[in-house]
């Protein structure tokens, strides 16, 4: 494994991505995408996903030849097919939409049906904080946590992010999934043979297990208990319902093969804040809220520590797998 610099680790990602038939631009997209992960720390949704998108797109689980589009649209309001393609051309087409849109009627949503996994859901809220609009970003996923009340694993682990503009300061980033811990971590963990805590997961017989193999044939334990599963429902049901995608229960998991495309859905909602009570109002709020956050002793605001890491990898580039590599 070595360092290259984050242009140079795009360019090996989307060589590898192009080789396993994706498109140039659905390879760019999505090369831009993970690497941008992996700069901020996200292990899980960074590099380790190459070989997974290669087998979807070997396997005709993605199309990689898809180009998105809006199907659907009204007001301030769109809906993006990605054509089974992996997510991230279709984010970024929902990205240049909800920021369109927003501008022009206040605020946005866009739904995108027919895509694929979409862990890094901060990507595209960040960069429309950064844009000076508050950015909200929902994805579901195949099934892995129970529903309130439930067993058998229905939901995704349906992360949430979300991103709010700040006078001259990076924006404040919150991004996590409903799960107790992203689904990545367990994979990432599978992959190196480490065990992970009790209570993240329970196997496939419904008992709690700290074997990562495990759990991904098992369940993942939502945040916060049964309150964490109903976030998580509402996620589902912002992100299928209206725009017409699978559930998470009608999609077979990651883990496994299979030649089904998953039609999994995301949403963007996007808000100007010159559209309420100003944009300087809101800013003002903005830093009276960091001051008191920072008022209080070994307080650390959401997206400082991916703020650091990606300005290191910036500079110093990011560590590349061997496997990768070969594709130089």
């Amino acid at each position: 494994m070595v360092r290259l610099p984050l242009a140079e680790a795009e360019r090996l990602a989307a060589r590898a991505l192009e080789a396993a038939g994706a498109s140039p631009a659905m390879a760019c997209s999505t090369a831009a995408a993970l690497v941008a992960a992996e700069a901020e720390g996200q292990g899980g949704h960074g590099l380790s996903r190459i070989a997974q998108y290669a087998g979807f797109l070997r396997e005709g689980r993605a199309d990689g030849a898809a180009v998105p589009r809006v199907a659907r649209e009204k007001g301030g309001a769109a809906l993006v097919d990605a054509g089974n393609g992996l997510a991230f051309p279709a984010l970024d087409l929902a990205e240049r939409q909800a920021e369109t849109r927003a501008r022009a009627h206040g605020v946005s949503f866009v739904a995108v049906t027919n895509s694929h996994h979409a862990g890094a859901m901060a990507l595209p809220v960040r960069r429309l904080a950064e844009a000076g609009l508050v950015a909200l970003a929902f994805t579901n996923s195949p099934y892995a946590m129970p529903v309130p009340g439930g067993k058998r694993p229905l939901l995704g682990t349906n992360p949430v992010a979300a991103a709010f503009p700040r006078r001259e300061a990076a924006p404040l980033v919150v991004d996590l999934a409903l799960s107790e811990v992203a689904r990545g971590k367990i994979m990432v963990a599978a992959k190196e043979g480490r065990l992970i805590p009790e209570g993240w997961a329970l196997d496939s017989a419904g008992r709690p297990t700290t074997d990562p193999k495990a759990a991904l044939d098992g369940a993942m334990l939502a945040m916060g208990g049964t309150k964490g599963a109903a976030l998580a429902l509402v996620v589902e049901i912002l992100c299928v319902a209206l725009g017409g995608a699978a559930f998470g229960f009608e999609a077979d998991s990651f883990f496994a093969p299979s030649p089904n495309p998953p039609r999994l859905g995301h949403a963007l909602l996007a808000v100007d804040p010159g559209a309420l009570a100003g944009t300087d109002a809101f800013l003002d709020r903005m830093e009276a809220l960091v001051a008191a956050m920072l008022g209080d002793e070994g307080v650390r605001l959401p997206g400082s520590r991916r703020d650091a890491l990606r300005e290191a990898a910036a500079r110093d580039g990011i560590p590349v797998p061997d496997a990768l590599l070969s594709h130089a």
